[in-house]
Formats: C-alpha cells, sequence, structure tokens
C-alpha cells in the first residue's frame, strides 16, 4: 500500500502537469487566433469588393483571391465566433495592413466601407449619366436606365420624361459602392434641393424662370462656351431674346435635335427640323436640358449680364470666343467672316 501512493501522486502530477500545458497551449492559440496580425502581415493595404448577396464562402474566396487573410482557419473560427458568417455586408472595403482576426471581422460585420468618388461631367443624354453612374458602382446602368424613365419615379421629385435630366448636378460626389440606383437618385434630389437654396429661388423669380427653366436655358449656355467671362453676357444674349418673344435660334438645341454631336456646322437644311428642341423653329426655351450644366453655368443664368446684345457668333479665329451684337446687320457682318474662317478650313458640316 505504502508503494502505490507514490505511482497515484505521479500520475496526478503527470495529468496536473498535463492539463497546465493543454491550457497554456490552448490559450497561447486562442491569443494567436485573436490578437494576432492575419490580415495582409508585412504587405501594404488592399482593397476588395463584396458583391451583394455575397454569403461567408463567397468571402473566403475573394479574401483567398487577394491574398488578404493568411490563415483561413483561424479566420473562419474567429467569424464563427463573434457571429460573422451569417452578417456578411456587401461593400468596397479598404483593408490596413496587419490587422488581427478580430479587428478585419469588427470592420467587416459593422459594414465599415469606404466611399467611391463618383464623376458626373460630360453628360448630354440620359445614356450618359447611366454610363457615368455605373461605371465606379455596382448597379448596371441599366437598371439605372430603367429607374431614370420611370414616368412615377419622375413625377415622384417632381419632373417629367424631357426635363428630369435637370435633377443631376454635375460634381463630385462621395457614394458607397453598393448604392442601389433608387438611393442614388435620391441622394442626387437632395443634392439638388439644397442646390436650390432660398436666394437662388428668388434670384430665378426675379429674371422669370423657375428652377428647370434655369438648367434648360444653363444647358444651352454651357453648349455654346467653355469660357467663364462669357458664359454670363451670353445668357443675357438669350435673356434679351425670351423677353422680346424672339426666337432663340441656337444652333446647339439644333444638334441635339439631330443627334449627331460632331457636327461643327448648322447649315440651313438642319434649322428645318421639326424638333421642340429646335429652337430656330419653336419660340421659347426647348422642353428639357440639352446637357448637364455645371454648376458654373447655372450660376452665369442666375446672375447674367445686362446688356444689349441679342446677337452673337463664334470669333473667326476659332479661340471659343465670340463676337456679340446689338444689331442684325453687326451680327450678319460677323457671322459672314466666321463662314468664311470655316470655308477656308473646309469644314463644311
Amino acid at each position: 500500500m505504502e508503494e502505490q501512493l507514490p505511482k497515484k501522486r505521479v500520475i496526478q502530477f503527470s495529468l496536473m502537469l498535463f492539463s497546465a500545458v493543454m491550457v497554456i497551449s490552448f490559450s497561447f492559440y486562442f491569443y494567436q487566433v485573436f490578437f494576432s496580425p492575419n490580415v495582409l502581415v508585412d504587405q501594404e493595404e488592399a482593397e476588395i469588393y463584396v458583391p451583394t448577396g455575397t454569403d461567408f464562402f463567397g468571402l473566403l474566396e475573394i479574401l483567398d483571391g487577394e491574398r488578404i487573410v493568411k490563415d483561413k482557419i483561424s479566420f473562419a473560427f474567429v467569424s464563427k465566433l463573434m457571429k460573422f458568417q451569417q452578417a456578411v455586408k456587401p461593400g468596397h472595403y479598404l483593408i490596413p495592413p496587419n490587422l488581427t482576426n478580430i479587428q478585419m471581422v469588427r470592420m467587416l460585420r459593422g459594414g465599415m466601407q469606404e466611399p467611391i468618388k463618383v464623376v458626373l461631367n460630360n453628360v448630354r443624354i440620359p445614356a450618359d449619366l447611366a454610363s457615368k453612374s455605373s461605371e465606379n458602382l455596382e448597379f448596371d446602368s441599366l437598371d439605372f436606365s430603367n429607374l431614370f424613365h420611370d414616368k412615377e419615379i419622375q413625377n415622384d421629385y417632381g419632373f417629367d420624361s424631357s426635363n428630369f435630366l435637370a435633377m443631376f448636378l454635375p460634381n463630385t460626389y462621395e457614394m458607397y459602392w453598393n448604392v442601389s440606383p433608387r438611393h442614388f437618385i435620391k441622394k442626387m434630389n437632395d443634392e439638388y434641393s439644397k442646390f436650390w437654396n432660398q436666394d437662388r429661388k428668388e434670384k430665378a423669380e426675379r429674371i422669370g424662370l423657375n428652377m428647370i427653366e434655369v438648367s434648360v436655358l444653363a444647358s444651352i449656355v454651357q453648349a455654346e462656351t467653355n469660357m467663364k467671362e462669357e458664359k454670363p453676357i451670353i445668357a443675357g444674349v438669350y435673356m434679351n431674346r425670351l423677353k422680346r418673344n424672339m426666337r432663340l435660334q441656337a444652333d446647339p438645341t439644333v444638334v441635339y435635335a439631330i443627334g449627331d454631336f460632331e457636327m461643327k456646322r448648322v447649315l440651313t437644311v438642319h434649322k428645318e427640323i421639326d424638333s421642340p428642341y429646335n429652337t430656330y423653329k419653336y419660340p421659347g426655351l426647348p422642353p428639357g436640358p440639352i446637357n448637364l450644366p455645371e454648376i458654373e453655368t447655372l450660376e452665369a443664368v442666375l446672375n447674367y449680364e445686362n446688356h444689349n446684345y441679342l446677337y452673337f457668333c463664334a470669333k473667326e479665329d476659332f479661340s471659343g470666343r465670340h463676337n456679340f451684337a446689338a444689331t442684325l446687320s453687326e451680327h450678319n457682318a460677323n457671322a459672314r467672316k466666321y463662314q468664311n474662317a470655316l470655308n477656308k478650313r473646309r469644314i463644311y458640316r
């Protein structure tokens, strides 16, 4: 009996020692799993795109394909413990280097994504807007087009099919990559409402135009010149013609009606096209904008220059500037100089 006691103690001690080793080992493993870097270890920051509808296994494929996670098993283990496997959120994520599993899971589970810059410029027609809007975002341009042409949505925002383009202001916006087309359009309406503050609304009222009409006229001015200093002058010309019930006779509206944006020269035959956008044929403003006018151009209309000019024509030096005239005879002389310059360069259309 005395000989067996030491044996039991040895066994007990061995079991205790084994248990201690296992506890220490598991503790160290758990520490490693939760608190040691496992994301982009010794690498530079990276970005990932997680499409809408991606499940956890799809996310693992993305992380593996981009070589984001060093140990997928430990990442999956922590994700399960933190109940992330059923909470994958789509988006565009900027991943800093040397994150731990727990930091990575918190970022993705919380949907802490990085916004995308969306640049709206050089838009003439709705198809251009759809392309620009969807260029860096998840949604498809066709999905955007379908909503853009939805009459119910147009009416909800106070527009119709001919003037809905006026609600979209050229600028650089920050959006989440997975924003839906519907929320994108709402964001544009929010920006439109911010632009049309009380001061600008009062200016529009003073010059006798509503907000949409300002956008329509600004789109014509935008098509006429890139020169900032000339925009208020050209806006003043068109305002003078509107006040006198003169047809605007704006070449860019004819180009828009024809749909050939490569045209360099509007001829008499073009001015006969039957379109509500043909301001040679129909008085007043066309039914909608012919492009997305820049904010600078909208401001030029709201603050147009008061003068007595009724006409303008591109300068014959092709500088992009214009000759302005108060009388038709003076304008015809300016027009002849420009037409002769076009003929000299053999520009006939």
